[in-house]
């Protein structure tokens, strides 16, 4: 049974394969998840193969695992393309279902954090814009991701993945993340097993930052936090303590905004965990 096989049972059988993920399969490949805007697929071929999405290079493991991503505002088709070491080209367009996404406005914010102008706080954005991309530009034949995700924290959910955001009454860019509202000091787990790629204990926009780096360029990203328990470098299995939930940088209260990205594309969290339990999952 190859590896990628097992992690697949590993995630039906511990309850992280959602109903709504799909398996595609073909000579030479299969395909395990969600194609759907903000959604990601596992896949696997034979060694030695090469894989394209869109045109995009994919890194393939050894043993031939490899990862797919739809971003936020995805087209309906997106070209995979599979080069076998035997010179077989395998083509295939798949299907990338749409979303409809909230509106969520967010009054109360200093104007500052919505609209900097000061030349140090600009200038400040961009050096944490540049360090956070150079943490995410690490890419390792792990795959720390085939062990499959747990939420960092539970709680209520408090903003979604997508939502146009209104901050102040301004139209913003989308919300990536997804936000669970739990007060400052609740300890935030590794989702996944990683390595740790960023730990800053106050950025202007998300405050204390942490990525955690999970192979193939698929990372974490945990924002607002109010206290580290990790550097960069370290190595953590899925459950460490990782951090503690703040209320530091553009916030009008105490959460985690857990984000991901695979390579260039920003991807959906909520949709590679098991449901929030009911009696969590919403803010009252």
């Amino acid at each position: 049974m190859s590896r990628f096989m097992t992690a697949v049972l590993l995630w039906m059988f511990s309850g992280h394969l959602l109903a709504a993920e799909t398996t595609i399969s073909g000579e030479n490949y299969r395909l395990s998840g969600q194609a759907v805007q903000g959604g990601m697929m596992v896949g696997s071929t034979s060694p030695g193969g090469r894989v394209f999405q869109d045109g995009q290079a994919v890194r393939v493991s050894a043993q031939g695992d490899f990862l797919l991503g739809f971003t936020r505002d995805a087209p309906a088709d997106s070209m995979l393309n599979i080069k076998l070491p035997s010179g077989k080209v395998i083509k295939r367009s798949l299907k990338v279902a749409t979303r409809e996404y909230q509106i969520q406005r967010i009054d109360g914010l200093p104007k500052a954090k919505v609209t900097p102008r000061k030349p140090e706080d600009l200038a400040r954005i961009r050096r944490d814009i540049a360090e956070a991309k150079k943490a995410r530009s690490r890419d390792d034949d792990r795959q720390d991701f085939l062990t499959g995700f747990e939420w960092p924290v539970q709680g209520p959910i408090s903003g979604v993945y997508g939502s146009q955001r209104i901050l102040n009454g301004k139209p913003r860019r989308p919300h990536f993340g997804v936000d669970i509202a739990v007060p400052v000091g609740t300890p935030v787990r590794a989702p996944a097993p990683g390595i740790v790629t960023l730990a800053v204990p106050d950025m202007f926009f998300s405050g204390g930052t942490l990525i955690i780096d999970h192979g193939h360029r698929l990372s974490s990203s945990f924002l607002h936090l109010s206290k580290l328990h990790v550097n960069v470098g370290d190595r953590v299995e899925q459950g460490d303590l990782v951090a503690e939930v703040g209320a530091t940088g553009r916030v009008t209260g105490a959460h985690l905004d857990w984000r991901m990205n695979l390579r260039d594309r920003r991807i959906d969290p909520q949709l590679l965990v098991p449901a929030m339990p009911e009696a969590l999952s919403r803010k009252d």
